[in-house]
């Protein structure tokens, strides 16, 4: 079998896989480009960011910092802090992506939730390469992701509708993967953790400004309590409920 065959037989493989992640990532993905456009970015933006950074919550975010004054070691700290779980992520991936050739530095670069979750858990079949079916898990969801964003970018831009409001779509979001975290938890630690840390920075720092602390300050707790939390979440999940 060629390597043309070899990445057919992956892509034939790997497809099913990745049909629930379509669904999800091309509405996420619409609802980021019509946001950027309510914003005032233009259609190409969303596409652009999409392809190049990937980051998903951190896109939305990354609007705001986009649209704020030019703070680059806080857009750095923001992003360490909302992507930090992909160290762990690549940390478990190495075994896997060992002797991948020039695949594995897209593989690297499109480790997002739904793909280490596809690729660290699925049954490949024995006649499907191993790097291929990773390769074709990894692009299709992204593509999933960049068209849905190009669309609802020439959506936000071009057809006149109603778009007040639509900037609550990040708390909408979050609140989601909150109330999906909360049914693994026995207890709802982590949960009491994020929001007092909020509360607590957000009185002490402002609205401006306590985004930061509040995240060092929950990596902290979460870090000198984690064995007594830990036993309260069910982690038979690769990975919590977060989308990317």
């Amino acid at each position: 079998m060629n390597e043309r065959q070899k990445s057919l037989a992956a892509l034939k493989a790997a497809f099913p896989h990745t049909v629930p992640i379509l669904t999800g990532f091309g509405f996420l993905g619409i609802t980021y480009g019509i946001f950027m456009g309510a914003q005032g970015f233009g259609a190409l933006y969303p596409f652009l960011i999409s392809l190049t950074v990937f980051g998903g919550s951190l896109q939305f975010i990354a609007v705001n910092l986009l649209l704020g004054a030019f703070n680059p070691i806080q857009a750095f700290a923001v992003a360490l802090m909302i992507q930090a779980r992909h160290l762990f992520y690549g940390i478990a991936m190495l075994d896997k992506y060992k002797n991948m050739g020039w695949k594995k530095p897209y593989l690297v670069f499109g480790l997002c939730d739904e793909s280490f979750s596809i690729n660290y858990t699925a049954k490949i079949p024995e006649s499907v390469d191993r790097g291929w079916f990773m390769f074709w898990v990894t692009l299709l969801n992204q593509t999933y992701w960049v068209v849905g964003s190009a669309l609802g970018g020439i959506a936000g831009n071009f057809i006149p509708f109603n778009t007040e409001g639509i900037d609550f779509v990040m708390t909408a979001m979050f609140i989601v993967i909150l109330i999906e975290q909360l049914k693994k938890e026995k207890r709802p630690y982590t949960a009491l953790i994020g929001l007092a840390s909020s509360l607590i920075c957000l009185v002490a720092f402002g609205a401006d400004s306590f985004l930061i602390p509040t995240m060092l300050i929950i990596i902290l707790t979460l870090t000198v309590c984690r064995r007594f939390i830990e036993p309260t979440v069910d982690v038979g999940e690769p990975f919590g409920g977060e989308r990317l």
